[in-house]
């Protein structure tokens, strides 16, 4: 199918920064954000959507275990399945009236998604991905006492629980998504990174993992043939030599430099690299263009006057 965008929508787009986090907040911020994507969807483009889900899976775990006494602890796939239906609600709702407002009646569904990941994958013995609250270094080292967690220094906030990020292999409803698509519905997909799951013989079991939404929305460009990958996060461009004097925005750059650059180590594994890492899979499989932007510029994005567009060689 052609003119199929990937929309790789950031926790920025949903949970305020410095804001409250309560519902309210988060539907007022969502629906400001797909007012954009539903001018996208009305210039023609089919769109899937997927998003990330932090802070919100943290939450989801601290609220388990402040009531572990009384109501039995979920674990973290089921954890992450539960921020994908909130937010995929969350996002169809806003969506959807955004479209009707235009006079444009369009299914908007959200699919609770499972990720394939391999369960020899080195993430398992080096969790390295952060979720749920900050804590000072004393309650830290109290929490990984109590409960076992590795706890690490967050963006200098605090400490927070690291839990392992396998690479996403698969998207297993990618067929029905697909379909979905080409019945012209817009999709919501693979939240959060999308629950890991491991293959055993023909069952599927989840995983106590979270998957970089960034890397699993390329996955899910591949198998859907998608021609852009539009990732929007909290800053304007991608930078070189950031907060330094020497930073300078890349707006438009091919494949061979990205990878030079990731090779030199110029975008770090918490911030840039996995959105990177995404943006050569996805184009050495064929994608026709990377865009990495701001979530209020969007649009501009997509017509090439914003962002920074990474292009195959």
């Amino acid at each position: 199918m052609r003119g199929i965008d990937v929309i790789a929508v950031g926790g920025n787009a949903i949970i305020p920064t410095n804001g409250s986090g309560t519902i309210e907040a988060q539907r007022i911020l969502t629906s400001t954000s797909m007012r954009q994507v539903a001018d996208l969807i009305v210039s023609g483009r089919k769109v899937i959507i997927t998003h990330g889900n932090g802070p919100i899976v943290g939450n989801i775990v601290e609220r388990n275990e402040a009531v572990k006494d009384r109501i039995p602890p979920m674990p973290l796939d089921v954890c992450g399945a539960d921020s994908q239906g909130g937010i995929g609600y969350m996002i169809q709702q806003s969506l959807g009236n955004e479209l009707n407002e235009r006079g444009v009646h369009r299914d908007v569904v959200a699919i609770v998604s499972q990720v394939l990941v391999s369960g020899d994958d080195e993430a398992f013995k080096h969790p390295t991905k952060p979720i749920g609250l900050f804590y000072g270094p004393e309650e830290a080292r109290e929490i990984e006492r109590e409960k076992g967690y590795r706890m690490i220094m967050d963006a200098n906030r605090g400490y927070r629980r690291v839990v392992p990020s396998p690479r996403p292999l698969e998207i297993i409803e990618v067929e029905t998504i697909a379909k979905l698509l080409r019945l012209g519905a817009v999709v919501i997909a693979v939240g959060g990174g999308g629950i890991p799951v491991v293959r055993n013989g023909a069952r599927l079991t989840g995983v106590e993992a979270v998957i970089d939404k960034d890397r699993a929305a390329a996955v899910l460009g591949k198998m859907v043939h998608a021609e852009r990958l539009v990732i929007l996060t909290s800053v304007p461009e991608v930078y070189v030599h950031f907060g330094t004097k020497q930073q300078k925005a890349l707006r438009k750059v091919k494949l061979s430099a990205i990878r030079k650059l990731f090779g030199e180590g110029e975008f770090p594994p918490g911030s840039m690299g996995p959105k990177m890492e995404a943006a050569i899979d996805f184009l050495e499989s064929g994608g026709k263009r990377v865009i990495i932007s701001d979530a209020t510029m969007l649009l501009d994005a997509c017509r090439g006057k914003a962002g920074t567009h990474i292009l195959p060689d």
